[in-house]
C-alpha cells in the first residue's frame, strides 16, 4: 500500500472532540470556532441572484474577475498590500484551502518552517503533506501569546524556508504589534525567508487594538504570501471562500495550478456571494465586535466566579477563551486521558457538563494545562455553559 506520507499526518483531536460532543444531549458547541451571526443579506441576496441567472457554470481557475478586483481594492486600502494587479489574487475555496496551496507552492521535501506553538491544528498536517519539517516556536502567555523575538532568531537554521504567522492568533487570541512583525521582516529580509501570514482573524480585534498585515511592510510584499478568507469577518464559514496575494510570477504560476488540480475552480455561486458582500459598505464589521467583545467580557466574567478553577486574560483578538487549568486541579479516578491534563479537563466537561471545548495539548505542547471555549456563541448558550460548569464544580 503506497500513500504512506499521509499515515505520518495525524488526524486532529479536534474531530475526536466533534464525534463526542454529537453524542451529547443539549450540548453547549463552544468547541466550535464558528460564528453565531446570520451570514449578511447581500452575500445571499447576490449568491441568490446568481442561481437565478444560472451562473452555475465553470469559471476561471483563478476567480471570477470581478471578485479579483474587488479584493485587490479591498487588500490595498484594508490591508496596505502593495497588490499591483488582479492577476495577483488567487480565490480559494475558504482560508485553508489558500494554506494548503501556498503550503505546497513554497515547501520542498526536507524544507523547515518555524510555526507558532500553540498553532491551529490543521496547520502542522498542511507543512506535512509537502515533505516540509514543521519547527515549533513557543509564544509566551506573559507576553499576551507573543514570541521571544530573540528565541524565534534563534529557531532559523539553514534548512528553514519560511516563518509561519497567525494574528490575531487561534487559539489563543494573541496579536503581534507592529514592532513585532518589524523585526520579523528584519530576520525574512536578512536570512533570505518566506512568510507565510495567515490572517484569517484580521477583522475581530477588541480594544482598539491595530491589526497589521506583515506585507504592507516596506520591501516585504515579494516574500510574504498572506491568507485571507471570508469566514469569519462574513460569518460564511460553511460556504467555503478564501483568498490569496502573490507578487513572485513563479509561486502565482504554482498557486494557479494547485488550484486548479484541486477544485477546478471555487463555487461560481459561493464567489458571486463574495462579490455581493464586498460591493457594499462591510457595516456589520463593527456590529459583530462589539456583540462578541460583549460575550468575550461576560463569558470571563462568568470564568472569574469557577473558585478559580481557570484564569486567563482576555484575548485583544480573535474569538476564543485560552485558560488555564489551575494547578490544584487533578484529574477524577478513571478519567485522566493518558497524561494530559487539558484532556482529562476537556473530556470531564464534555461528558458531565455537556460543555464543548478543546484540550489546549492538541494546539502543541506549550497548549498543555489550557482550554480552549469559543465565546462567539449566542449568550444564552454561553450562559448556560457558565452555568452548567458551576454546577459541576459545586458537586
Amino acid at each position: 500500500m503506497k500513500s504512506h506520507y499521509l499515515d505520518k499526518i495525524p488526524t486532529s483531536g479536534v474531530l475526536r472532540i466533534r464525534d463526542m460532543m454529537f453524542s451529547q444531549e443539549k450540548a453547549y458547541r463552544l468547541d466550535q470556532g464558528d460564528v453565531s451571526f446570520e451570514t449578511p443579506a447581500a452575500v445571499k441576496m447576490a449568491m441568490q441572484t446568481a442561481v437565478d441567472t444560472n451562473q452555475t457554470h465553470y469559471a476561471q481557475t483563478t476567480g471570477l474577475p470581478r471578485l479579483r478586483e474587488l479584493l485587490t481594492d479591498k487588500l490595498r486600502r484594508t490591508n496596505g498590500v502593495p497588490v499591483e494587479t488582479p492577476e495577483e489574487v488567487f480565490v480559494t475555496a475558504g482560508g485553508m484551502h489558500g494554506l494548503y496551496v501556498v503550503s505546497h507552492a513554497l515547501l520542498e521535501p526536507g524544507d523547515e518552517i518555524i510555526l507558532p506553538d500553540p498553532v491551529w491544528t490543521s496547520t502542522p498536517g498542511h507543512i506535512l503533506s509537502t515533505g516540509a519539517v514543521p519547527i515549533a516556536c513557543p509564544l509566551h502567555p506573559e507576553r499576551g501569546w507573543r514570541y521571544d523575538l530573540d528565541e524565534l532568531a534563534s529557531t532559523v537554521t539553514r534548512r528553514t524556508r519560511a516563518i509561519f504567522l497567525n494574528s490575531p492568533h487561534n487559539p489563543t487570541g494573541g496579536i503581534l504589534t507592529r514592532a513585532d512583525l518589524e523585526s520579523v521582516a528584519a530576520l525574512a529580509k536578512d536570512r533570505d525567508l518566506w512568510v507565510i501570514s495567515d490572517e484569517a482573524y484580521e477583522d475581530i480585534v477588541y480594544d482598539g487594538v491595530e491589526h497589521v498585515s506583515i506585507a504592507s511592510l516596506p520591501g516585504m510584499y515579494e516574500r510574504v504570501v498572506p491568507v485571507y478568507t471570508f469566514s469569519k469577518s462574513f460569518a460564511m464559514t460553511g460556504l467555503r471562500l478564501g483568498y490569496v496575494a502573490v507578487r513572485s510570477p513563479v509561486v502565482q504560476a504554482r498557486v494557479a495550478k494547485l488550484i486548479g488540480y484541486t477544485v477546478s475552480n471555487v463555487s461560481t455561486l459561493i464567489q458571486w456571494g463574495g462579490i455581493g458582500g464586498l460591493e457594499v459598505s462591510p457595516n456589520w464589521l463593527d456590529t459583530f465586535r462589539t456583540e462578541l467583545q460583549l460575550r468575550r467580557d461576560l463569558f470571563y466574567t462568568g470564568v472569574a466566579r469557577l473558585n478559580g478553577l481557570f484564569t486567563g486574560t482576555p484575548p485583544k483578538g480573535a474569538f476564543f477563551a485560552f485558560v488555564r487549568i489551575d494547578d490544584s486541579w487533578e484529574p477524577p479516578s478513571g478519567l485522566q486521558a493518558g497524561v494530559s491534563r487539558s484532556w482529562a479537563m476537556a473530556e470531564r466537561l464534555i461528558q458531565e457538563a455537556n460543555v464543548g471545548c478543546i484540550p489546549g495539548v492538541e494546539f502543541g505542547a506549550q497548549g498543555e494545562d489550557y482550554i480552549r471555549f469559543c465565546f462567539s456563541r449566542e449568550l444564552d448558550e454561553l450562559k448556560g455553559a457558565l452555568e452548567a460548569m458551576r454546577r459541576l464544580l459545586d458537586s
